[in-house]
């Protein structure tokens, strides 16, 4: 199979056929593939004195260099990406989460207006007991002792639980698994 050395392609079988080598980042001694070595030097490793390096890519996907608009730069043999995240807040959106409580609502208390005299020892009749007793009315007919406005409350503090077992989850497309091959020796690529 001729190819154009250099030339990265897919390949059906798990081989590569005589004159290719699979892309899996192998160390190839320069004077072995002196013209290999010319077309794509150290980008993709190796010293550049001995050795240069095939692509790598086993578990990887192929992506084109430069920038599309919009896009960020890529240049050749750059690796970039990960098969797992794990979120942090700091990945989400600004958010809240609201605090419901079970019993919400308003109370109104009608206060008697009425006077009386401090010296029974039960409350009654809109007046508070003496020292040493309770100091509200019970009973179905008893009313309270305050009237006014609503009573604001401020300075709660509530918190909501944590949530979530901060473990990465997947973040890979989906794929297929498939021989990535280059071409090694063939016909020399002249530039345009």
């Amino acid at each position: 199979m001729e190819g154009t050395i250099g030339t990265v392609t897919q390949f059906g079988a798990n081989w590569a056929p005589r004159t290719w080598s699979l892309c899996a980042g192998q160390l190839i001694a320069i004077s072995s593939n002196t013209a290999l070595f010319s077309i794509i030097g150290t980008i993709y490793g190796g010293d550049g004195r001995t050795t240069f390096a095939l692509p790598d890519l086993r578990g990887r996907c192929a992506l084109g260099t430069g920038a599309g608009p919009g896009l960020t730069p890529r240049a050749a043999g750059q690796h970039f990406g990960t098969e797992t995240v794990t979120l942090t807040s700091l990945n989400l959106p600004a958010h809240n989460h609201a605090v419901i409580t079970q019993n919400a609502g308003h109370v109104a208390v009608p206060v008697n207006t009425a006077t009386g005299e401090a010296d029974e020892p039960s409350p009654g009749a809109g007046v508070l007991a003496n020292s040493g007793s309770d100091s509200y009315a019970s009973g179905s007919t008893a009313e309270a002792m305050y009237s006014g406005s609503p009573l604001a409350v401020s300075g709660l503090q509530l918190e909501t639980g944590l949530m979530g077992g901060s473990q990465p989850f997947n973040n890979m497309q989906p794929s297929l698994a498939i021989s990535y091959i280059i071409c090694t020796l063939g016909v020399f690529p002249s530039r345009s």
